[in-house]
C-alpha cells in the first residue's frame, strides 16, 4: 500500500486567502526544506468559508501557482472547521453548521471544486474531512438527522458529476468525535447502513479515521479500521493524531496529585477536551471537557476521583511517548499504521496520512521549546520513520 504524507495546516491562523498564502510560506516551505526531500510536501488544506469563497470568486488559479511554485502538494483538505478556528474561545462553535444546514453543504461543494483544481497529478484522489454531523443533544431531532443525511446525499451526487466533469474523485470523509452525533465506529457503520446503503453514494462518501479520537473512546485502532472494511466502507483519510493519557492505576495517590495539576496546564479556554474515562468498575464514561475534572481537591482524596485511567482530547506532538507523570497514545498510532500496512486487500483506504496537531500554539510553554516548522517537520519525520518500521 502506498502512502501520501502531509500535515494539516489547520495550525496556522487565518481566514482570507492572502493570510492562508503567507502561512505557507512561513511555515510549511521551511517544512519542506527541513525534511531535506527534493519532492514536493503534501499539506492538507484548511481553507475556512471566507477563503473558500475567494477561491472559486477568482483567486483558485493563482492559489494554484502558488502551490506548484513553492512545492507544496494540496491532496487534501480539513473541511471540519467553517470559520475562526483560533479565536479566543472555540469550543462547541467548530461544530457549526450542522450538516442539516444549507451553509455545510454549500461550503463542502466549495472545497471539492476548489480540491480538484488543486489536486497535484499524481493523485487519483483528493479527500476532504468534515464534521459528524453535529454535536449530539437531546435537542438534536430524527427530522434534522434525515436532513443531514439528505444533504450529504446530495453532496454524493455532485461530487459524482464533478468526477465526470473533470476526472477527479474527490471523496468526503467523515470524522467522528468524542460527544457528537457520531463518535465512534459502531455509529458511523450504523448510520452508513442505515443512510447510505447505495454503493454509488458510499463511492464518495467515506470516514475520517482520526486516531487521537478513537483513543479518546478507548476503541481498538485494528478492530475500528477492520470494522470499516467488514462494513463496506472506505477509509478516506487518517488523521495522524495523538492524545494525553493519564493511567492512574499506575500512580501513587501522590503522584496523582502532581498528575492532576500537569493536566491543570492543558485545560485551556480555546478547544474542547472531551476526557474518555475508565471507572472503577471498568465503566467507560466521557466527560464533556477537561477543567471540570483537575479542580483541586484535598491531599487525602483522590483527584482520579477513583478512576482508573483517562485520554484527553488534546493533541500532542505525535513523537512523543510521556511527558512528566503522563503519556501518550502514540501505540495507538503505530497499531494504526500496522494495520493499516498489513492489511492492504481488505481495507480501503485512500493512502491519506494527515498528521493533525493543530494544538501546538495552545501547548503549555515548557513544550514548545522550538520553531514550529521545527516542531511540525520532527513530527514528519518520526511518522515516515515508523512508516517503515511497521513494514
Amino acid at each position: 500500500m502506498s502512502f501520501t504524507v502531509g500535515y494539516c495546516t489547520n495550525v496556522h491562523a487565518g481566514m482570507d486567502l492572502p493570510t492562508i498564502r503567507e502561512n505557507l510560506l512561513q511555515y510549511a516551505v521551511p517544512v519542506r526544506s527541513n525534511l531535506s526531500t527534493e519532492t514536493a510536501l503534501g499539506v492538507g488544506l484548511w481553507l475556512p468559508a471566507q477563503a473558500a469563497n475567494e477561491c472559486v470568486a477568482g483567486g483558485l488559479k493563482g492559489f494554484r501557482a502558488f502551490l506548484d511554485e513553492n512545492r507544496l502538494e494540496a491532496f487534501t483538505i480539513n473541511g471540519f472547521p467553517y470559520d475562526n478556528f483560533h479565536q479566543d474561545v472555540v469550543k462547541h462553535r467548530v461544530y457549526e453548521p450542522t450538516w442539516w444546514e444549507q451553509e455545510r453543504l454549500v461550503y463542502t461543494k466549495q472545497l471539492a471544486v476548489i480540491l480538484s483544481e488543486l489536486l497535484p497529478a499524481s493523485q487519483s484522489v483528493g479527500s476532504i474531512s468534515t464534521l459528524p454531523i453535529g454535536w449530539a443533544s437531546d435537542a438534536v431531532t430524527e427530522d434534522q438527522l434525515a436532513a443531514a443525511a439528505a444533504n450529504l446525499r446530495e453532496l454524493a451526487e455532485f461530487l459524482s458529476a464533478l468526477e465526470s466533469q473533470t476526472g477527479r474523485r474527490i471523496v468526503i470523509a467523515i470524522e467522528p468525535e468524542p460527544g457528537c452525533i457520531l463518535d465512534t465506529a459502531d455509529d458511523v457503520v450504523q448510520w452508513f447502513s442505515k443512510r447510505f446503503p447505495d454503493a454509488k453514494h458510499r463511492r464518495h462518501l467515506t470516514v475520517c479515521h482520526d486516531v487521537c479520537h478513537s483513543a479518546v473512546m478507548m476503541e481498538s485502532q485494528a478492530e475500528v479500521l477492520l470494522r470499516y472494511a467488514a462494513a463496506g466502507i472506505t477509509i478516506g483519510k487518517v488523521q495522524v493524531s495523538s492524545a494525553i493519557v493519564a493511567d492512574w492505576d499506575a500512580m501513587s495517590i501522590g503522584r496523582r496529585h502532581e498528575a492532576i495539576q500537569q493536566l491543570s496546564g492543558f485545560a485551556e479556554d480555546r478547544y474542547l477536551h472531551q476526557t474518555g474515562r475508565i471507572r472503577g468498575d471498568n465503566s467507560f464514561e466521557l466527560a464533556e471537557d477537561l477543567p471540570g475534572l483537575v479542580s483541586p481537591v484535598p491531599a487525602s482524596s483522590d483527584p482520579a476521583r477513583g478512576d482508573k485511567r483517562w485520554v484527553v482530547h488534546f493533541h500532542v506532538p505525535i513523537f512523543l511517548e510521556r511527558f512528566g507523570h503522563l503519556t501518550t497514545s502514540q501505540d495507538d498510532v503505530r497499531e494504526c499504521l500496522r494495520t493499516l500496512i498489513r492489511n492492504p486487500s481488505s481495507i480501503d483506504f485512500t493512502g491519506h496520512l494527515e498528521v493533525e496537531t493543530y494544538a501546538w500554539t495552545v501547548l503549555p510553554d515548557a513544550m514548545r521549546k522550538r520553531s514550529l516548522a521545527e516542531d511540525v517537520s520532527e513530527e514528519l519525520r518520526w511518522l515516515r520513520k515508523e512508516l517503515i518500521e511497521c513494514m
